[in-house]
């Protein structure tokens, strides 16, 4: 088994449709052709969706003519960051691997019990594209892979695109995947997204998307995100309603300093009428996140 005790670090991004395109013609990737693949994947859980409450998703992917196996907790952070464990090893076949997944920490309790009853529940088919991005500063380097995925989520007979980017921290200081996003989103419309492939299907499956109540800046601005991943895959308008909302309370918070407010108050105006980011939303949502990350790492 691959990854004995791996935290995953990654700053997750939505991209308007123009996005995909814009990412291609910047600067800082165009001389460097990327990695194309076919990624093949489906989820498992059991029918009564414990996976889901415990927030572990458990996946097969086919990709280069192997089948590897994953497993990821729930990660912790907001406005695109999150940590969480990852366990991924190759499996010789499209059946899943029970005895490895009996051993490991998820599975010691009591969802050691259901993994006989585990089954797919969804899939998550999309084209990749990949690039290996290395900077080097007087303190460190650092090791970043980007990558591109589109295509589409299906699950309970629905069905949902995928356009978003990764930016995964593979070796240096997570500050470095701020920096990198922000480079990116003067050219790039994007926004911060909090909801793994995972989590977009089991809610677009059970068609029910719940947004968690909040009280603080970091909370109004998780809830605001949550509630925009919520409108494109449902296509409620409620949900775009909600988000709206969500950043005209968060640009009223008092505790907000003059800088934050004045990001704050740059996101409503900076979405378009269905709900897509302009780069203008993406600077100033990047800029709040990384000071809600950075607050937040001080407490």
């Amino acid at each position: 088994m691959q990854n004995p005790d791996p935290i995953e670090v990654e700053l997750k991004l939505a991209l308007a449709p123009e996005g995909p395109s814009a990412l291609g013609q910047h600067p800082h990737l165009i001389s460097t052709p990327p990695r194309q693949q076919t990624l093949v994947n489906t989820y498992f859980d059991t029918p009564e969706g414990d996976l889901a409450r415990a927030r572990i998703a458990l996946r097969l992917r086919q990709i280069d003519g192997q089948v590897l196996q994953t497993v990821k907790t729930a990660g912790h952070g907001g406005g695109g960051l999150s940590q969480r464990q990852e366990w991924e090893w190759q499996v010789p076949g499209p059946g899943l691997d029970i005895t490895a997944l009996a051993a490991l920490p998820p599975f010691q309790g009591e969802l050691g019990g259901v993994l006989d009853t585990l089954a797919p529940q969804l899939s998550t088919n999309f084209m990749r594209r990949s690039w290996q991005l290395h900077d080097e500063t007087e303190r460190q380097e650092s090791h970043i892979e980007l990558v591109v995925d589109e295509g589409e989520i299906i699950s309970g007979g629905f069905h949902t695109p995928i356009r978003e980017m990764e930016l995964e921290l593979k070796a240096g200081d997570p500050e470095a995947l701020w920096s990198l996003a922000l480079i990116l989103a003067e050219q790039v419309p994007l926004r911060p997204s909090d909801s793994s492939k995972a989590a977009r299907g089991n809610a677009l499956s059970d068609q029910h998307w719940a947004l968690p109540e909040a009280a603080s800046p970091a909370e109004w601005f998780h809830r605001a995100t949550l509630a925009l991943d919520a409108y494109h895959d449902s296509q409620q308008g409620r949900f775009l309603a909600e988000a709206q909302q969500a950043l005209a309370a968060l640009a009223d918070h008092p505790a907000l300093d003059s800088t934050a407010r004045a990001y704050a108050q740059a996101l409503p105006s900076a979405l378009d009428a269905n709900g897509q980011p302009s780069t203008v939303y993406g600077r100033a949502a990047l800029a709040l996140a990384h000071r809600f990350a950075y607050q937040t790492a001080l407490r």
